[in-house]
């Protein structure tokens, strides 16, 4: 059985930094500090191929570059979120040094997992759209389709063939979701 994810009295992004590394994914959900367990094989097979299937994309960009969690995005006052996998404006001359520096995600990706779906569904989903986050992506391994959220969006875009997509400054690429389930399920056996 999966340890659930754990709440505690933890309500500051100066206090979260101030934790002690321990391999757990720690975030500040408006406020609210959640842990969540070392996440499990499929959920990082996914993770792979998806950042595969956008570096790929991204491939010769100066002005966008990804990132993968562990990483500290802060969103607001009391909002530190570490998603999956993360695309980023990158301004000509500025160098990224730290997650301070890469402010508002052009796009975030969570692969679901039974520890997060309501959360990635719910307090993340608003957190991303109300911070002006792009797009956002929720990879469903078990359904084997992606809703692909907006800023203004108030219900997502169902995703289970070709997904075209495109990041401001051109960036852009199709992703087949189908294909992409099946893999990291093939991979399995």
């Amino acid at each position: 059985m999966r340890m659930p994810a754990l709440q505690s009295s933890i309500t500051t992004i100066e206090e979260l930094l101030a934790l002690p590394e321990d391999a757990l994914r720690h975030e500040l959900l408006d406020g609210v500090h959640v842990v969540t367990p070392a996440p499990r094989l499929l959920h990082q097979r996914a993770v792979s191929r998806v950042y595969d299937h956008v570096r790929a994309a991204l491939e010769g960009s100066q002005a966008v570059e990804l990132f993968t969690s562990p990483a500290d995005v802060v969103l607001g006052p009391r909002t530190l979120v570490q998603p999956d996998l993360f695309v980023v404006r990158r301004t000509p001359g500025q160098r990224l040094e730290r997650w301070a520096d890469v402010g508002i995600p052009l796009l975030a990706v969570e692969i679901l997992s039974e520890t997060t779906a309501a959360r990635d569904r719910g307090a993340k989903r608003r957190i991303y759209q109300r911070a002006g986050v792009g797009e956002y992506w929720i990879v469903d391994l078990d359904a084997r389709l992606i809703e692909r959220w907006r800023p203004d969006d108030v219900r997502p875009e169902i995703l289970d063939g070709i997904m075209e997509w495109m990041l401001p400054g051109g960036a852009s690429g199709q992703l087949d979701v189908s294909r992409l389930c099946r893999d990291v399920f093939e991979d399995s056996i």
